[in-house]
């Protein structure tokens, strides 16, 4: 029986999901990207899971896409290559898109090589943790293709337009000094820690109110291009739905309780 190539647990109200194809640095199937929307379209439907680590079984954290399936399209009828390739780039950008916008924190926990596409869905979480043994490289150029799972928005917002540039352009591999330099890694810590940090950080950023959290995050993600005028109310509107939440009610009166137990 074939193990399944995403692995998904969920402890404690914090999901953890494994790109499990370690024989071939978990890279990304079409078999592997339908598995791996699925366990994305669960998690964001799941109100009881509160926050998100992605990682990679093995040595890897994901090599990209996977080369079998390049030479597949290639191999097609020359009158069907162009739009095969634009019904994978849908589903491709299906899944970067549910990843970017889950409405909870999201943390790769990178083990390993984050390559191409790998290293596209690494900076599509809000947050990057990586071991020693991490390292980055958008190695699109060499194969002749541009960087299609959200390089070209995600990187130059980490380390600036030029930077972003030079590691497209070039394609050369990062490692986690280098990238925690560049503001590529927010946290670098040991391969043995890693999964227990991700997870430890997941749940401290799991502790605020859910419907907080995800009316921020979506406003955040939208602000460099919005005026503030239109952050102004995309926030009023946000605070609005707050104020009838259950989380603000019950933290309003926690603090009223716990102000009049001291007069």
């Amino acid at each position: 029986m074939n193990h399944p190539l995403i692995d998904l647990q969920v402890h404690s109200g914090i999901a953890t999901l494994t790109l499990n194809r370690p024989e071939k640095r978990n890279a990304m199937s079409d078999d592997m990207r339908t598995e791996f929307i699925h366990a994305l379209e669960r998690v964001a439907a799941d109100k009881a899971i509160r926050a998100l680590v992605l990682t990679g079984a093995g040595k890897g954290f994901c090599a990209g896409g996977d080369v079998a399936g390049m030479e597949r399209r290639m191999s097609a009828p020359t009158g069907e290559i162009a739009f095969n390739g634009w019904h994978r780039q849908q589903r491709v950008h299906h899944a970067q898109t549910l990843l970017h916008t889950m409405p909870k924190p999201v943390i790769a926990a990178v083990n390993g090589a984050a390559s191409g596409l790998g290293a596209d869905t690494a900076l599509a979480c809000d947050f990057i943790l990586a071991s020693e043994w991490a390292s980055f490289t958008w190695s699109y150029i060499h194969r002749g293709i541009v960087p299609d799972g959200g390089g070209m928005y995600f990187l130059p917002r980490r380390v600036g337009l030029s930077k972003a540039k030079d590691l497209i352009f070039t394609g050369r591999k990062v490692d986690v000094d280098e990238a925690c330099a560049l503001g590529i890694v927010d946290r670098k810590t040991s391969a043995e820690r890693l999964l227990a940090d991700a997870q430890a950080w997941a749940t401290e950023l799991a502790k605020g109110s859910a419907t907080a959290l995800a009316l921020t995050k979506g406003i955040l993600d939208q602000s460099f291009e919005s005026s503030a005028q239109q952050v102004f109310a995309q926030g009023s509107q946000a605070q609005g739905i707050c104020y009838t939440s259950t989380e603000h009610r019950e933290s309003v009166m926690a603090f009223l309780a716990r102000s009049a137990s001291r007069e």
